[in-house]
């Protein structure tokens, strides 16, 4: 049985980031090889919700491996095929319009851009306090492109 290469990236929905290093570790328990990609923002700021460089060693200690936290780390998964899927959790508002308009200047939103150009499965947890107003038009874009999966 082939081993899915699954890559999970975080953007800066900080209150959110607990619930998603809990479904990083059960993504983690089942397929075993899992990347971190994080934003800029995720791997610089420090909140009320913790500092980054602690949120980046907990990244890595579930993942046994170096977190991607820039544009030139992230630029290969692409063109390499190293993903077989690729997970955005939480993927905010802002994110979801890049995704939307092809937009591709942060770690995430490349690794998301170039993960797709494979024809392999996005999957978005949106996190985004006003899904039915402004980030509502991103969804409909969104739910129109192939091979991009939304998580209840």
């Amino acid at each position: 049985m082939k081993k899915e290469r699954v890559g999970f990236a975080l953007c800066g929905s900080f209150c959110t980031h607990a619930k998603a290093l809990s479904a990083l570790e059960k993504t983690k328990a089942r397929f075993g090889d899992v990347t971190a990609i994080v934003s800029e923002n995720v791997a610089a700021l420090d909140t009320r919700f913790g500092a980054a460089h602690e949120l980046m060693r907990e990244l890595e200690r579930i993942c046994d491996k170096r977190v991607i936290d820039s544009l030139p780390k992230a630029e290969p998964l692409g063109p390499k095929k190293l993903l077989d899927a690729l997970v955005i959790c939480p993927c905010t508002g802002n994110t979801l319009g890049k995704l939307a308009s092809g937009v591709a200047d942060t770690t995430v939103t490349l690794s998301a851009k170039s993960h797709l150009r494979n024809g392999r499965p996005l999957i978005l947890a949106v996190s985004t306090n006003d899904a039915l107003a402004s980030s509502a038009k991103s969804i409909g874009a969104l739910l129109d492109k192939k091979n991009v999966y939304f998580v209840p």
